[in-house]
């Protein structure tokens, strides 16, 4: 049971703090009508800490707990949470740890960011490197996984899937490799199919990539591995570096370290890009959340002034990038139709991050009018990630449901949350509560049923 002192750090404070008991509960009560088609199982991944952690905790570092809510005809039929059984993990919760493909050097530890269904699997995914590990259905751990011997064994938390392949793309980075990030190609096997490694200015922590379909763009970003931290015992060793040119690499998907185009671009941090594509003139368009900075004077979380939506735009005939802000409301976790993945789109999606960012309501972007529409949840109700399930038969773009788990500060409890993304301000068309308060966290996703 976790023994977190909820004074010691504000990254265990309020719903940041970690949950105590896994859980298993049936036949969730609902609000409203779930929209029969949702068949599947939507999944949550975020940081928990099982131990005390001090002030000095950072919220990248918690052992990692995914939750999930399986629905099905109309109905919310079972929620679980389950701590991810990393090796270190498993022993000091007293139990074997799980099998292991690797050698004992190679890291594995707190997979706490990401969890994705893929070939039939279940993935949870961490930063800066250390394998997946593999979950049940049930969200049990099975165990780290090195995709049927084909990964050597850094991973990326932050994987696209093209949606015309069905395959996975991911950028990789790892504080031991010193200056690369690894482009890796899984194909619908759930096997790593093609892989490049390119060389960059530093050592840099790169959480996230572009993808469009026919180009990869990499950010050589200035936080970056600082050697004097890491032997000071810090867990997470990347700190802002004012000094280091803030870059976007332009590489083909088929490409190789050589044919990387280098654009300059002005200083911040990208954590998470909304979508990137082709211009018809052959242009990259690239658009992200952009952070000021991170990592400089809050050490212990991305907490460092506003975050906006910036366009990027690579011109390679030209050599030139351009950028600009799109937006001033300060949001972040954004998602979109990922059948549009890669390709023009319209809308996207966000949470208010900070302040005047109306913390936790919800936000749609047109990017063809420049309008925003607001979603507020209630007094003391906080959105996390919005993930955004399209309609089958749906033939526009925002024809679909948005699914977001909601934190209630007045019963410290959380409810599933399905929206109509066409209706943004009509209010929920179904309110799963759900039995324990889900903290905030980083990332999930729709699992449907046809990729179980």
């Amino acid at each position: 049971m976790a023994q977190t002192d909820h004074q010691a750090s504000p990254y265990v404070r309020g719903n940041l703090g970690p949950v105590s008991a896994e859980v298993t509960a049936f036949d969730l009560p609902v609000e409203g009508a779930l929209p029969a088609e949702l068949d599947g199982r939507y999944l949550r991944n975020g940081p928990n800490p099982y131990g005390a952690v001090g002030v000095d905790y950072h919220w990248f570092l918690g052992d990692g707990m995914v939750h999930g809510i399986r629905l099905r005809g109309g109905r919310a039929e079972w929620y679980r949470n389950r701590w991810v059984r990393s090796p270190n993990l498993a022993r000091e919760m007293g139990e074997a740890a799980p099998p292991n493909p690797y050698r004992p050097e190679v890291p594995i530890f707190a997979a706490n960011t990401n969890v994705i269904g893929h070939a039939g699997r279940t993935f949870a995914l961490v930063e800066a490197g250390p394998p997946p590990i593999e979950l049940s259905d049930e969200l049990e751990t099975v165990g780290p996984t090195d995709l049927d011997g084909t990964l050597e064994h850094p991973f990326a938390a932050h994987p696209r899937r093209d949606p015309r392949t069905g395959e996975l793309h991911l950028v990789a980075y790892h504080w031991g490799w010193g200056s690369v990030l690894r482009y890796m190609v899984v194909d619908v096997e759930g096997r790593v199919r093609h892989q490049v490694d390119v060389p960059t200015a530093g050592a840099t922590m790169a959480h996230d990539f572009g993808l469009s379909t026919d180009h990869v763009v990499l950010m050589d970003q200035p936080c970056t591995f600082d050697l004097d931290v890491a032997m000071s015992g810090v867990g997470l060793p990347y700190r802002w570096d004012a000094d280091y040119a803030n870059r976007l690499g332009l590489m083909a998907r088929d490409g190789d370290a050589q044919s990387v185009r280098w654009f300059e671009v002005e200083p911040g941090y990208v954590f998470h890009p909304v979508n990137t594509y082709e211009r018809e003139d052959g242009a990259v368009v690239m658009d992200v959340i952009r952070h000021p900075r991170v990592f400089a004077t809050d050490l212990c979380g991305p907490n460092e002034g506003a975050t906006h939506l910036h366009r990027y735009v690579l011109d390679s005939v030209a050599g030139v990038a351009t950028e600009h802000q799109l937006d001033d409301i300060p949001t972040e976790l954004p998602r979109i139709n990922e059948t549009l993945m890669g390709e023009p789109y319209r809308y996207g999606y966000a949470i208010g991050f900070g302040p005047k960012g109306e913390h936790g309501d919800t936000f749609k972007y047109d990017l063809d009018t420049g309008g925003v529409e607001s979603m507020s949840h209630g007094p003391g109700r906080v959105s996390l990630e919005p993930v955004f399930v399209p309609r089958a038969d749906g033939t526009a773009e925002d024809d679909g449901w948005l699914l977001q788990v909601v934190y209630d500060a007045g019963r410290d409890g959380s409810d599933l949350v399905v929206t109509d993304a066409q209706d943004f301000g009509g209010g929920p068309v179904a309110t799963v509560r759900l039995p324990q308060r889900v903290p905030f966290g980083f990332h999930g996703n729709w699992v449907p049923t046809s990729e179980m």
